[in-house]
């Protein structure tokens, strides 16, 4: 193993609990009230829409992971395929996208907290911090490590949600489904949306691709597993708590009669009483945890993937010898993290990065159409997306439908992020790259353009 390689520490089931751990925080424990005031009971249907639309992401992910097994996911399928500006736009617009939805994750844990212990309000953002530099140190000290912790904090919330879903079926009753729609189809779209960010950690894996056993077979086995095992928990678990707490108590149940940021141990406190809700509540913690855990680990490694570029400084993702983790990487992603949380009102940005999640989830899917049909020569992976091209093209579509769901506030978000990702690229990064991708050669037979980073100067750039 070279000075400048990371170490392949995560096996199958820890590849599994990694993108599990990115989507089950927030997405079961806050959101169902919000999708709930956007589409009625209807709002279980809206996980799986979204779900169904980030299927072809997922299958897109597996393809593209299995031909690049390197660590940077997103920002390097959208970079070699499209060129440096596209992956400078991509790599810093997810990397800020998913620090914020760690932040949020580690916020929100504050209402379930409140449940646990008596402390003051303004304390909640005190544990918040502390949480994030533990999530933070134990990122720093190995993937391994990691790894293994989140294996644990995702088996057993998986564990808990099973025996919520078993225990709330009886309990529900069938007029809280009626009607079910409350708010028409497009409410059902617009609550799709929202919920969206739901399923946006199952890239996490991806991420994390050099730290992966067995890449080839592990990578799309741990994607569809993943979000075949997510789609089944949001859907049973939105449906208990839709059929057991009153709709009034959903949607003004919340602080200053906004929606309830504690769901599921509203449902808990009906069906199990207030062990239950004690159960529910440290679930949600651990979750919560365990959500912010996933997105330090793996968006830490779009920046190892950008200083490997040069399109941000290599010092950025240098790999310490004794840890074998890209602790600079941790570090400027763990300083991003602890700001958002003391500074900035995070659920707020959180809904604003949502809207560019999704543009970047149709870049990937237009990002295997462009690697198939340029057929270059370093493309060639083990897994291939079954129905191409039409489940991508259903992808890029349902995710343009989606986005214009957010409203436009969540769009200028988008926006705004692009455009300061592409003041970067223009200020930095465009002088120190000569690459462009695989979409030159499709446009232009005579270029000489889709090749991947020389690998010579890559070693030399990470023993720098």
């Amino acid at each position: 193993m070279g000075e400048g390689d990371l170490s392949r520490d995560l096996g199958l089931y820890s590849a599994v609990t990694l993108s599990m751990g990115a989507m089950i925080g927030g997405g079961i424990f806050v959101l169902p009230a919000v999708g709930y005031e956007k589409a009625g009971p209807a709002v279980i249907l809206a996980y799986l829409i979204a779900g169904l639309i980030v299927l072809p992401n997922a299958l897109s992910k597996a393809e593209m992971a299995t031909a690049m097994p390197e660590d940077g996911g997103t920002y390097i399928y959208i970079d070699r395929a499209m060129g440096p500006l596209f992956g400078t736009i991509a790599g810093v617009g997810v990397w800020f996208s998913l620090v914020f939805k760690s932040a949020f994750a580690l916020v929100g844990l504050g209402a379930y907290l409140l449940l646990l212990v008596n402390i003051p309000v303004g304390l909640v953002k005190t544990v918040a911090l502390v949480l994030g530099v533990v999530v933070i140190l134990l990122n720093v000290v190995g993937t391994e490590k990691s790894g293994q912790v989140q294996s644990v904090l995702v088996t057993f919330v998986v564990l808990v949600l099973g025996a919520y879903v078993v225990g709330g079926i009886r309990p529900a009753e069938s007029a809280q489904y009626v009607p079910f729609t409350t708010h028409g189809v497009g409410g059902v779209a617009t609550a799709a949306a929202f919920v969206f960010v739901s399923y946006a950690g199952i890239g996490e894996v991806a991420s994390v691709a050099e730290e992966i056993a067995d890449p080839d077979r592990n990578i799309p086995l741990a994607m569809l597993v993943s979000i075949g095992v997510m789609m089944a928990i949001y859907t049973a678990v939105v449906a208990v708590v839709v059929g057991v707490v009153p709709g009034e108590t959903l949607v003004t149940g919340g602080p200053g009669g906004g929606t309830s940021l504690t769901p599921m141990a509203d449902s808990a406190a009906r069906v199990f009483g207030g062990a239950g809700v004690t159960v529910v509540a440290v679930t949600a913690v651990l979750a919560l945890t365990s959500m912010a855990n996933a997105g330090v680990l793996g968006t830490s490694r779009f920046l190892l993937a950008m200083s490997r570029d040069s399109l941000i400084p290599a010092r950025v993702g240098r790999i310490n010898p004794r840890f074998l983790t890209p602790v600079n990487a941790v570090l400027v992603t763990g300083a991003l993290l602890l700001a958002l949380i003391a500074f900035v009102p995070v659920v707020d940005l959180a809904k604003l990065a949502s809207a560019f999640l999704i543009l970047v989830f149709s870049l990937e899917n237009l990002s295997v159409i462009v690697f198939r049909e340029a057929d270059v020569d370093f493309y060639d992976p083990d897994f291939r997306s079954p129905g191409y091209p039409v489940l991508q093209a259903l992808g890029v579509i349902g995710g343009a439908v989606l986005i214009v769901q957010m409203g436009r506030l969540s769009i200028l978000g988008a926006v705004g992020i692009t455009l300061g990702s592409l003041a970067w690229y223009l200020a930095y990064a465009r002088s120190r790259t000569a690459r462009t991708g695989a979409l030159a050669t499709f446009l232009d037979s005579d270029a000489d353009a889709a090749e991947p980073p020389d690998e010579a100067a890559t070693a030399e750039q990470r023993d720098d």
